[in-house]
């Protein structure tokens, strides 16, 4: 399957979104839409971060495990995911600065694997993930933007 990418512009400094996105548990503050029953196993940041959760989506609920891949302060945070169905995939944070101030937080989902079901409906799964997506950013900018009027960075969680 085609991977799905989503973008939102934020007025923090890429290096506070960098730091607010790098702590895995955070994440559960603007996926919940999504994701639920979150449990946390290894470093609470950083390569080798973990958590089984709950994916919620279609009437359906299935345990995924997650784990941070990759990082590369302050551009990029990658995630690989495996679901109880087998789907596997990989997300990817990458952060740019903008012209002026501000940054730029992309979202990709890339498949891996993916159960024939779900290859089978791809249009369907992709617009889903898209917009199940672009709503988490919308609620990561709400809380980016709730820390920053608290006149601090973004705490990590």
């Amino acid at each position: 399957m085609k991977p799905v990418r989503v973008s939102i512009d934020v007025p923090q400094a890429r290096e506070d979104v960098y730091d607010y996105l790098d702590v895995l548990a955070n994440h559960a503050l603007f996926t919940g839409h999504m994701f639920r029953d979150w449990r946390y196993d290894g470093p609470a940041q950083g390569v080798g971060a973990r958590a089984r959760l709950t994916a919620v989506a279609g009437g359906r609920a299935e345990a995924v495990d997650m784990e941070v891949t990759e990082t590369e302060r302050p551009v990029r945070n990658v995630e690989r995911s495996t679901g109880a169905s087998g789907r596997v995939t990989t997300g990817t944070y990458t952060l740019a600065g903008l012209p002026g101030g501000g940054t730029r937080v992309t979202f990709e989902v890339a498949w891996l694997k993916t159960p024939r079901r779900e290859a089978l409906a791809a249009p369907l799964v992709r617009a889903m993930v898209r917009r199940g997506n672009q709503r988490a950013l919308d609620q990561l900018a709400a809380q980016l933007q709730t820390r920053s009027t608290d006149g601090a960075r973004p705490p990590v969680t």
